[in-house]
């Protein structure tokens, strides 16, 4: 006779020990092969492109040249969590960031609503970068060889087209490149953020020169309420910072490198937004972004007069975008592979290629997924759900190095998070402001969502956790002394 399955209060509640934990990443079948210096550039390469590169477009209607303002409280939520992110890597050295740190320490229901809200922040953000990516390379090819692709095979429905076939041809690109190896994929983002650190650059050096003051007034023409809502649509341009912390079993020294990359990657990251946004805003008049497609090198061609620096940005944007696609993807493939060692999703997600030790499965299925969004969804819809995934995950991040700090004082951490408890409790009430002023379809959607995860669970995920054991219940747990107690 089996043992009677655990209350369902206690399997939601369970937490994942620590020491099960460090079990998972000395034993761990990814190859520890990524340094500091690739790391940081897989936090800009996640970050840099999601937004600036199109987002203005979006956010400027919005804000008008207050849009500015928008970025700070973007920047200000994202430092307070990145502090929070840096404190619970260090702590937590191990993929599937949020997630795993939720696992933690607000028990499994709470990790396996994270995990699905990563999964959507990755896997939508992923599709609108993809679909961003197609805009650039029409009017990269319209400016060199004088056509577009047509918009039937360019756009997805409700943007002009029927399907965006360019970006879903990117997406299974990147995927190949993610099969061949973490160490291969790092080098390759690599080289493509420093060309993109160097075309913003070009873009802030030339499009200064059109800078009009007047451009700038009426500063806040949709006062507080269009800054915040603006603020919540450019927060999409910081999801960067959770793809540093996927990487957890792949980096080397991880206590000390994963909260170094983390800040030294918002820090270049806000630097470079505020030029960008600024620079852009005073170039031309803040109703001139409505609509506007590739809105930066239109810019240049604007304040040049000459079609050849646009050009050129055009294509350092086909080029750097590029990155972004392939970070997002990894982030959400190492994801996976965490949740199917758990148990959450089906083991198939943790199997690893024993030559390119990376999780084959993971990615095509993931490919499959972002391939389809990308060709079918429109980019507006796309930017809203991806902010409400990051700002759940990011607030969940900020409470668990709060009950961390209670649960496990004495636990070993790399980094400690300056002014707490004030950092953790700010962060989460910027997170609360963000989150109040997304639209109320995004809502809707997200609450779909999560009751698909809900049911997921329910029926599948609780009865396969490799807890179960711990609770006395079949399956397979590495040895690990006892259960987190449930709080």
């Amino acid at each position: 006779m089996s043992p009677a399955a655990p209350p369902l209060r206690r399997q939601l509640l369970r937490r994942k020990p620590l020491a099960s934990f460090q079990h998972d990443s000395e034993q761990g079948r990814l190859k520890r092969t990524v340094g500091l210096f690739q790391l940081t550039m897989i936090g800009i390469g996640a970050t840099i492109g999601t937004g600036i590169f199109f987002v203005l477009n979006s956010a400027v209607p919005e804000a008008g040249p207050a849009v500015v303002v928008s970025f700070v409280i973007g920047a200000v939520t994202a430092a307070l969590t990145a502090f929070c992110y840096a404190e619970l890597a260090s702590a937590v050295p191990v993929s599937g960031s949020s997630y795993s740190y939720a696992y933690a320490t607000l028990g499994e229901f709470a990790a396996y609503a994270v995990g699905w809200c990563l999964l959507l922040e990755y896997a939508v953000s992923g599709a609108a970068i993809a679909v961003s990516w197609g805009q650039y390379l029409n009017d990269f090819t319209e400016r060199v060889f004088g056509f577009q692709i047509p918009a039937a095979v360019a756009a997805p429905p409700g943007a002009g087209g029927y399907v965006n076939l360019p970006g879903a041809v990117l997406v299974a690109l990147c995927c190949l490149l993610l099969i061949r190896g973490a160490k291969e994929s790092a080098t390759v983002n690599t080289v493509m953020v420093l060309v993109k650190l160097g075309i913003l650059m070009l873009f802030v050096a030339v499009a200064v020169t059109g800078f009009r003051s007047s451009n700038l007034h009426p500063f806040a023409p949709m006062g507080m309420a269009g800054i915040g809502a603006a603020a919540s649509t450019v927060f999409f341009s910081f999801i960067g910072l959770d793809a540093v912390s996927t990487a957890g079993e792949e980096v080397k020294n991880p206590r000390r490198t994963l909260p170094l990359a983390i800040i030294y990657s918002l820090s270049v990251i806000t630097a470079m937004y505020m030029l960008v946004a600024l620079v852009g805003v005073g170039s031309q008049p803040w109703t001139a972004f409505a609509d506007q497609q590739a809105g930066l090198s239109a810019i240049l061609a604007d304040v040049t007069g000459s079609s050849r620096p646009a050009t050129l940005l055009s294509a350092g944007a086909v080029l750097s975008i590029v990155s972004v696609v392939l970070v997002v993807l990894y982030g959400q493939t190492r994801i996976l592979y965490t949740m199917g060692r758990d148990g959450m999703l089906p083991a198939l997600f943790h199997r690893v290629h024993p030559g390119s030790g990376t999780p084959v499965a993971s990615t095509m299925a993931v490919g499959v997924l972002v391939a389809v969004l990308a060709a079918v969804v429109p980019l507006d819809e796309l930017a809203d759900l991806t902010s409400m995934g990051t700002l759940v995950a990011f607030t969940v991040v900020s409470v668990g190095v709060l009950v961390l700090r209670r649960t496990a004082p004495d636990l070993q951490r790399g980094f400690t998070v300056p002014g707490y408890p004030a950092t953790p409790v700010l962060s989460v009430a910027c997170c609360g402001y963000l989150i109040h002023k997304l639209p109320a379809h995004t809502y809707l959607l997200f609450t779909v969502w999560m009751v698909l995860a809900t049911v997921v669970y329910l029926t599948y995920s609780r009865h396969h956790s490799r807890l179960q054991t711990a609770d006395g219940v079949g399956g397979d747990l590495h040895p690990v002394t006892q259960l987190d107690p449930a709080p």
